[in-house]
Parts: C-alpha cells; structure tokens; sequence
C-alpha cells in the first residue's frame, strides 16, 4: 500500500523559496521511503513568494512593468496574471517592500506605496478585475496614500493643494478629492491577504509597532501616529469609514486601512485566502499525511502563519501533520496532537552557515522523517 502526502511548505526565509523547499522535502522522503506517492502545493502566507505558489499551483504567467521603488525611483517590478485571465496576484513589497531599500535609506516619513497603486493599475489593464494582493515587507508607513494616488485620488490640504509623497505629508491632509479614481475598481474584486491584525492608529498600531524596523526613532513614530490618526479622521469624515481600530487596518504601515476604504477590500487571514484559492482542503482530503515546513518554528507560528493554516485543516481532517523547521525554537510547543515538528539543525552552526547549506540540510531532514514512515510501515504490515 503507498503512502500518499501533500508537501505543503511555506519558504525557509532567506535561503529557499516554498517551491525549492518542497522539491527538497520530495527529494528526501523518497530516497529513505519510496513507497511514497507526493503531491507538490507550496504555500505562503501574502508575503514573499505568494505569486510563484500561486503562479505554480494553478498556472499563469509573470507581468513585468516599471514602477517608482519607496523613494520614487525607477525599478521593475513583477505580478502574476492567473491562467483564468481576470485575476492577479500582486506582491506590494516587490514595488514598496523594505528589501528595495538599504539600511540608510529606510525612512518611513518619505518612503511610498505609489508603486503597489502602479501594479493594481497594470493589472485592471490586463483585464484582471480579481485581485489577490499580499501585503507583507513592506518600506511604508503613508496609509496607502501613494497606493490611492497612483489609482487617482488627491489628497489636499486646508488650501486645497496636493500632498506630496510620504506618510509625513499625511499630517497636512485636510480633505479627499476621489472624483478621479479608476473607475474599473468598482467592478473589481479585492481580496488582501495578511497575516497582521493591528489596528491603523495606537500603540498597538502601525507606526509604533512596526515603523522601528523600516527607520523611524521613537519621535518619528510618533509623529506618523499622529499622521495615520488625520488620515483616520478625514476618512470618517468623508467616507464614513471608521478605520482607527479596525483589525488587520495597520498592516504594512496602514496599506491594509487604504486598501478597505479608498479600494473597498476584503481583509482576509494571509494563509486562509491562500489556501481557498489553492483549494487546499480538497487536495489534503485525499492524503494520509501532511507535510510542511518553515524557516523557523516557534511560539509564534500557531498565529496567522502557513504552520497555523495548514494544521487548522489538518485537525478539520484528522489528518497527521509533520512540519520541518530551519530550527525550532526551545519555547515551541505543538499546539495539536496531530503536529509533529522536525529541525534541520542536528549540530551547532551559526546562522550564516545554517543559510548556505539549508537544501542539503532540508533534504537529509526528510530523509529522517521518510525513515520513521517506512519503519512505520514495517510496523503495520506485522501488527
């Protein structure tokens, strides 16, 4: 009797992409237990690598157009347009992600979402009028302001002139001129995938939780605060949205708050989104066993990631699940009987080491993990 798995992974951040991780995840099972039939699905969450496991799963082709990087210079930047002809899948940080950025040039008061807004006008361009937008990385702390300008929106002060670029402009914002959106938006589909459920404004929101990492010092993030919370009010006021508080309205410097009121989007869980569209359940539904991984296991992975998604449906299920880390953390604990997790490290290394030889060290993993399948086998083939 052969054993049928679905190789689900998630990427090894900043060594495999999710496709690489799930070839070597193959790779190993099959050399220690070839009784093995696979199913390849990589996963991601809306951040890097969700167009290339979307792209993978359900076929399609890559758009390349030029866009303004975070500080408005010229870059190319790529999306994928799904076999069905009339959805994209849309990555934000491959046009305002913090990656584009060196560490001196990270300034959350100047850096835009303009090119995101650029991709989205491409793709209505294409025909798409489904878009699947991953939020995750980005350089930005603007409100999705750049994002709105971009599609049409001005954004004007108390007499009546046009901001400028950047979430310190959003201090001066005195009123909405919406006249001029793409009116294609208002037969598009938005679906945002984001595993992020801060609210927009606070101490819990985008500019004192995460503007740290793209630059700001503690003045700074202040400041954007007190320029989401402006953007906030004139949104009520004009809109009658009320954004401040709403979850998920914080995410990648408040694009999440943009995208709902000025695009009319579905927030939605990052790995649930995914996972509907890849039509997950159904492929799971015909498997003896789940198998995934990611760059690291931790306490955090039971909270919005691939790890969490995939062991949701596992359980819904009851179907085991083995997960095989880059490492896993001394705090992790699983959080369902069903969940087994595995690391790639057996010995001490550093973490440039770790890196450089992550292929080899998810392939022996699997071949680890194929060797208890088969010996399990052995155990059931005499029971």
């Amino acid at each position: 009797m052969r054993l049928k798995l679905l190789i689900a992974p998630d990427s090894f951040k900043g060594s495999l992409s999710a496709i690489d991780a799930a070839i070597c995840l193959e790779k190993g099972i099959k050399a220690t237990c070839p009784n093995v039939d696979a199913t390849l699905l990589p996963l991601a969450d809306g951040g890097e690598g969700t167009v290339d496991a979307m792209i993978r799963a359900v076929g399609g082709t890559y758009v390349t157009i030029k866009v303004d990087d975070p500080l408005g210079r010229p870059i190319e930047a790529s999306y994928g347009k799904l076999r069905d002809g009339r959805t994209a899948v849309i990555e934000m940080a491959t046009a305002s992600g913090l990656p584009l950025l060196s560490r001196e040039e990270r300034d959350p008061v100047k850096t835009t979402s303009y090119g995101t807004g650029q991709l989205i006008r491409s793709a209505l361009d294409e025909g798409c009028r489904r878009l699947i937008i991953g939020i995750g990385g980005s350089a930005t702390n603007d409100g999705g302001m750049g994002m709105a300008q971009a599609l049409g929106i001005r954004f004007l002060d108390s007499n009546g002139r046009t901001l400028g670029m950047g979430g310190g402009e959003l201090c001066r914002l005195d009123r909405l001129d919406i006249s001029n959106l793409d009116n294609r938006l208002s037969e598009t589909e938005i679906l945002v995938a984001s595993d992020v459920r801060n609210p927009l404004c606070g101490l819990q929101g985008a500019s004192y939780v995460y503007s740290y990492q793209k630059g700001a010092t503690p003045e700074m993030a202040a400041y954007l605060d007190g320029c989401l919370a402006n953007l906030a009010s004139v949104i009520k006021r004009q809109l009658g949205q009320d954004i401040a508080e709403m979850p998920g309205s914080g995410a990648a410097g408040g694009l999440g708050a943009g995208l709902k009121a000025f695009l009319n989007a579905e927030l939605r869980s990052g790995i649930e989104l995914i996972m509907d569209v890849l039509d997950f359940r159904a492929k799971a539904e015909t498997v003896d066993l789940i198998l995934t991984g990611e760059g690291r296991i931790d306490a955090q992975s039971a909270f919005g990631k691939v790890l969490s998604g995939v062991v949701s449906m596992a359980e819904q299920l009851s179907l085991p699940v083995v997960a095989v880390g880059g490492s896993v953390a001394s705090d992790f604990s699983p959080w369902s009987d069903l969940l087994v997790a595995v690391s790639c490290v057996t010995e001490c290394m550093d973490l440039e080491t770790a890196l450089e030889n992550a292929e080899q060290a998810v392939v022996v993993a699997a071949e680890r993990i194929g060797r208890l399948l088969a010996i399990g086998g052995m155990i059931r083939n005499t029971a």
